[in-house]
């Protein structure tokens, strides 16, 4: 049974307070808190490493934090007691490899879950699968296989299977970095319009353009720590952190290579021929 503070009401969607976490030696997380509100979309940025994973991973204890406290909606998801399970139920994920079943049609990928899981009964758990694939523009598709889909398509699905089942909020990892480039609007096209629809969402990506234009808040993070967070308009379009200011000129202009870095030799006349 949980504790009381596991089923505490809380304002907030997601509420983390001092959250670290380590593997053997090396702290990946450090002394993070941040809270995310009903409705919100937070995307969450930053270079290889930084920790922004993990950090989503903790929230639905994917990963076990080393300490700290998780709160997600009434759910301490960090209290020894809780019905992880049951918490679980109301948070939908989205990984970068898609995770389909391969044996299974897209239909029986989305009904599955809702029958074994939530006790639908077959003809619920497809008219809820059938409502979801149009959301993300896959009607025509639920009898398909997913080898017969491309990445994009395989990625929409994945999205439809969680919001099946009837998640109050979604977190991403990463959802468009195993696509090729060409295929990438189409998954954040139906991100978006979560986004309009009133989701709670935490996203984790390095679409800039992406984050800019949907996100209500931007998390910059380096070395394990929450560096700089706010509005897109300030974190993207005026950061304030010279880490951030760091980041943000290397992602957003690419080909531009700084005096003081090392390459090798001719490469800087290569990238340079590049450069538009």
């Amino acid at each position: 049974m949980s504790s009381p503070a596991a089923e505490a009401p809380t304002s907030h969607a997601i509420t983390v307070e001092h959250l670290s976490k380590s593997f053997g030696d090396h702290e990946v997380l450090k002394d993070i808190s941040l809270q995310i509100d009903p409705g919100e979309v937070v995307c969450v940025i930053g270079p290889s490493g930084s920790g922004k994973s993990t950090l989503l991973r903790c929230v639905n204890m994917l990963e076990t934090p080393t300490s700290g406290r998780v709160v997600v909606g009434h759910h301490e998801m960090t209290d020894p007691d809780v019905d992880l399970d049951a918490a679980r139920r109301r948070i939908g994920m989205v990984f970068q490899s898609f995770n389909l079943f391969p044996h299974l049609t897209v239909l029986r990928n989305l009904t599955i879950a809702q029958t074994k899981v939530l006790g639908r009964s077959r003809s619920d758990a497809e008219a809820t699968a059938r409502k979801n694939l149009a959301r993300v523009g896959m009607a025509d598709r639920e009898n398909a296989f997913p080898a017969q889909l491309s990445g994009g398509q395989q990625q929409r699905i994945a999205i439809a299977r969680s919001l099946s089942m009837d998640p109050e909020l979604m977190l991403f990892d990463e959802p468009t970095s195993a696509l090729d480039p060409e295929l990438v609007g189409e998954v954040l096209a139906v991100m978006k319009g979560l986004a309009a629809e009133g989701m709670t969402m935490m996203i984790v990506t390095h679409e800039m353009a992406f984050a800019r234009e949907a996100a209500d808040r931007v998390v910059f993070m380096d070395g394990g720590y929450i560096v700089e967070e706010g509005p897109p308009s300030r974190v993207i379009g005026d950061p304030q952190n010279p880490r951030t200011k760091s980041f943000l000129h290397r992602v957003l202009n690419p080909m531009v290579i700084e005096p003081e870095e090392i390459l090798p030799d001719g490469m800087h006349d290569a990238i340079r021929d590049l450069a538009p």
